[in-house]
């Protein structure tokens, strides 16, 4: 009896060791089974997927008319105080936050007072005094307003020269150069419109629409030449300056990706072409510049980078490759992408 038990529980032991040894290899093979249909994933999409950016679906199920309901929180309104609860309800205050809020704003007074008849007292008639006051605070908008500056520039004659002399001395008082000769445009309206079409979005056609509604005929075209002029003329040595402190650097970032322009000279509206844009490390204030380019060629950013002396940090792209003074360095982000990719090429081999 005692060896038949010893025996069974030689047996259960062994069953309980192959059972684990099971799991572990099942656990082995799902692990190998999702890594390979990741990277049949990515072999499909890279043969037969989209190769532009387009409109996920998810995205046109977003409630855009919904968005204020949907994302309002009331009970998390700033800065309006909330209500504690204690044994009734009062304010809790928050000191310091409005004051805060509103502290650099500019600050209209408007004092509501009563006339002296309306001031007569209901019990004996006698005119009742200012015992305290009462101030409410709310926030007034007042929308852009588009005025027209006329500069007057007089000129200035001598009269006794004018009668003595034969040359008369014409003075002229000194007055601001205009943004472009012969134009309507001031500094301000031109960086409006650029603001308003590149750092929130609004195209031309709306910005004449809104020109239009206050009164003013813009058209896109005007509004199109504004902008062009203004980037060409003074935007171009801004970029310039940036360009010579990129240069300076000793960490850069670069990258480059497609694009299609319309109506570019010479080319079909289906071409390809590309904009790379180069970022500084942060060795200092951030700098990202963009530049437009026709081709992929390497003669691209050799140009771009002449005189840089650093680290430049790249995908595995072999336009960059062998840039006089650069030191390239690799990137974490596309780092399991080649791993990925080394797996597929070893497994088909």
């Amino acid at each position: 009896m005692e060896n038949s038990a010893a025996v069974t529980r030689e047996q259960l032991q062994s069953v309980q060791q192959e059972c684990q040894i099971l799991r572990q290899q099942n656990a082995d093979l799902q692990a190998q089974v999702k890594a390979l249909m990741e990277q049949l994933r990515l072999a499909t999409h890279r043969r037969f997927g989209a190769s532009r950016e387009r409109t996920d679906e998810n995205q046109l199920k977003l409630d855009v008319f919904n968005e204020a309901e949907a994302e309002a929180e009331p009970a998390a309104v700033e800065p309006e105080p909330t209500l504690e609860t204690v044994t009734y309800e009062r304010r809790k205050k928050q000191p310091g936050q409005r004051e805060a809020l509103l502290g650099d704003l500019p600050v209209e007074r408007i004092e509501h007072r009563l006339s002296e008849e309306e001031r007569a007292c209901p019990g004996c008639g006698n005119l009742m005094h200012e015992m305290s006051q009462e101030t409410r605070r709310e926030l007034k908008h007042i929308p852009a307003q588009t005025v027209v500056v006329e500069h007057v520039q007089y000129i200035y004659g001598c009269r006794p020269c004018d009668k003595h002399d034969i040359q008369t001395p014409v003075i002229k008082a000194p007055m601001p150069r205009p943004a472009f000769p012969g134009s309507l445009a001031s500094p301000s309206i031109v960086s409006f419109v650029m603001s308003k079409k590149y750092a929130e979005g609004m195209p031309l056609y709306r910005q004449e629409q809104q020109f239009a509604r206050e009164g003013l005929d813009l058209s896109r075209q005007t509004l199109a030449n504004w902008v062009v002029q203004g980037a060409d003329r003074w935007l171009r040595l801004v970029y310039e300056r940036l360009h010579e402190e990129l240069l300076s650097r000793r960490v850069l970032h670069a990258d480059e990706t497609t694009l299609q322009v319309l109506h570019e000279p010479g080319r079909s509206a289906e071409s390809t072409s590309y904009m790379w844009l180069y970022r500084s490390g942060r060795d200092g204030p951030p700098i990202v510049l963009y530049e437009y380019q026709p081709t992929r060629a390497q003669e691209h950013p050799r140009q771009f980078l002449q005189g840089f002396k650093g680290y430049l940090q790249v995908d595995g792209y072999s336009g960059y490759h062998n840039l006089p003074g650069v030191q390239l360095v690799g990137c974490w982000a596309h780092y399991p992408r080649s791993m990925i990719i080394q797996g597929d090429s070893t497994q088909a081999a």
